[in-house]
């Protein structure tokens, strides 16, 4: 979708009408659920990214030098060689790229959600972009936000974990790679949230030529079961308020903090939030749920997006909400990967803790100070990377911030990853 026109040869870019009021009537959700779609999607994506001020809509780079700025900032659909197969990406790139600069990062965003999640962190990332005349990427997984929401299936049977597991991966792996390749990408650094994080790592895996530093915050599937992780936490919490308060190192004090509060929240876990969690485990998809609902779904949508990013202010809330419900009611496609990756209880089918010695570049495990995450995988992840010699493993706390942590406190959060990027 373009929002730019051409008069007189001059590009003047077309307002976007205001996103709607967040339902809270069976008529408003209604007339919501009827407006959802494809240019709805890219009216509610393209209202965050609009706040990026070096942002420029209906663009490509090819139209911008460094009389722009240090940095644009531009939307396209990447297409793959399958047909009708693409990623939608945000490219901010500098405009005076040098020869000699740093990997470009590229953002990867968790179950379910989308790139415009990050709209509080590029400003910063661009900052860096600028100043070291490199790239940033924030790329939708295949199958979910606006990527192509194509076919997903495995094929191995139900007792082929191994089978399942590696099937499902590359699902997006396979995607990214050919992602990395159409965009001229030798070597990345990838900060991916949650399970972006677990598949940054199964990426890392099986390129690791191409991964420069990994950034993995809140990661999904790193620990063995049992663990303290509470999915459904995801629905229930409140956002914090977030202060200026930065990261701080993961000692065992604050991990161990961390671990109490999950475990008093999994013990008072309601009727409710145990079928959710159930649900999850099952493999009935979030999103499969709300889109069952129909008239209803904006309403449903409404309440999750009016509690769990209510400290954003009333704008970014309304304009988040108008995004999660357009990329929620979308055809379901890569959300059903979660049933052949997670396991009942919650963890990893096959655990990244299990997995991650091989690795030899620099990782870093960050964690929400309330966060649903259980960061036990992460401290012995770190002990398995020092103990097969990769002493470049590190872990953050971050505090005032639960799952969605650079949402939750994104300031604390850009201030770590420029401080990530710039090692």
């Amino acid at each position: 979708m373009s929002q730019s026109m051409s008069i007189n040869g001059a590009t003047t870019t077309v307002p976007l009408p205001p996103a709607r009021e967040i339902p809270s009537t069976f008529v408003a959700s209604l007339r919501s659920w009827w407006a959802v779609g494809e240019k709805e999607a890219a009216s509610s994506e393209e209202r965050l990214l609009r706040r990026l001020p070096f942002f420029r809509p209906g663009s490509s780079t090819d139209a911008f030098n460094a009389a722009d700025g240090p940095v644009v900032a531009y939307s396209e659909q990447v297409p793959l060689s399958k047909p009708k197969h693409y990623l939608n990406t945000l490219a901010i790139k500098s405009t005076s790229p040098a020869p000699d600069a740093p990997p470009p990062a590229v953002l990867l965003h968790g179950y379910g959600a989308g790139l415009g999640f990050f709209f509080l962190n590029f400003p910063t990332l661009a900052q860096w972009a600028g100043l070291r005349r490199t790239s940033v990427y924030a790329v939708d997984w295949l199958g979910m936000g606006r990527s192509a929401r194509v076919p997903f299936r495995v094929r191995a049977p139900r007792d082929d974990i191994a089978g399942r597991v590696r099937e499902a991966e590359a699902f997006f792996v396979d995607s990214l790679e050919e992602w990395r390749v159409r965009a001229g990408l030798e070597r990345m650094t990838l900060v991916g949230h949650s399970l972006g994080a677990y598949f940054s790592v199964a990426y890392a895996l099986r390129y690791p030529q191409r991964v420069h530093r990994l950034v993995l915050l809140s990661p999904a599937g790193v620990p063995h079961d049992p663990n303290t992780t509470v999915p459904s936490r995801e629905i229930t919490d409140v956002q914090q308020v977030a202060g200026d308060d930065g990261p701080v190192p993961a000692d065992s004090a604050r991990v161990a903090a961390l671990e109490r509060e999950q475990r008093a929240e999994k013990r008072k876990e309601s009727f409710g939030r145990r079928l959710l969690t159930h649900l999850w485990e099952e493999g009935w998809s979030p999103f499969q749920v709300v889109r069952s609902t129909v008239f209803w779904g904006p309403m449903l949508v409404g309440k999750y997006s009016s509690r769990r990013f209510g400290a954003l202010s009333e704008d970014e809330t309304r304009d988040m909400h108008a995004y999660i419900t357009n990329i929620t009611l979308a055809k379901g496609s890569g959300e059903y990967c979660i049933s052949h990756i997670l396991a009942p209880g919650a963890h990893a089918r096959m655990p990244l803790v299990d997995r991650i010695a091989e690795l030899k570049m620099p990782i870093s495990f960050v964690y929400g100070e309330h966060d649903w995450m259980d960061p036990a995988g992460g401290v012995a992840s770190i002990d398995k990377l020092k103990a097969a010699g990769n002493d470049k493993a590190r872990m953050f706390i971050v505090p005032n911030a639960g799952h969605h942590v650079y949402l939750d406190n994104a300031k604390a959060v850009n201030k770590l990853l420029y401080k990530e990027l710039e090692q």
